[in-house]
């Protein structure tokens, strides 16, 4: 067999564009991974967290229901209500409470309305049950009373 007749293979620079584009193709790859390894975290961590919000509101209700008298067991459930809002705050989820502030729908929303001479038409007078998270991130609106307008 002749040098003439030998099987060529691929040249060095087909060689080198494989290789590059193996390499970017590995980089997209990770990159992609990367993303959807964060979006799942997230997922879960929303997940988790919403897990909690009926833990909390049963310990809300349990200290709605308790006496001026600082009992030993009610400071105890205070604490752990405590504790489950650090939980969901560390998670990302921030608890919102606020009165006094204007009605906003994206972190609001109204259970009732009622005249108050006291507050413009629209400021949340009441929250009935906290809201966790911001934004995007946000597991449930705070439920609020609402001033309405004097009528």
């Amino acid at each position: 067999m002749a040098a003439d007749d030998a099987p060529t293979g691929p040249s060095v620079e087909e060689l080198e564009d494989r290789w590059l584009r193996a390499r970017a193709d590995y980089e997209n790859l990770r990159k992609r991974l990367a993303r959807e390894v964060t979006a799942a975290r997230d997922d879960e961590r929303e997940r988790v967290a919403g897990d909690w919000l009926p833990v909390l509101d049963n310990l809300e209700r349990a200290l709605g229901h308790a006496t001026e008298d600082p009992d030993p067991v009610i400071e105890g459930v205070r604490a752990v209500r405590d504790q489950a809002v650090d939980v969901l705050t560390a998670l990302g989820f921030p608890r919102h409470e606020e009165t006094g502030v204007p009605f906003d729908p994206r972190r609001h929303e109204a259970v009732a309305a009622r005249p108050d001479p006291q507050a413009a038409p629209g400021t949340v007078l009441e929250v009935v049950r906290a809201g966790y998270g911001e934004g995007l991130r946000q597991l449930r609106p705070a439920a609020v009373v609402v001033a309405a307008a004097a009528g």
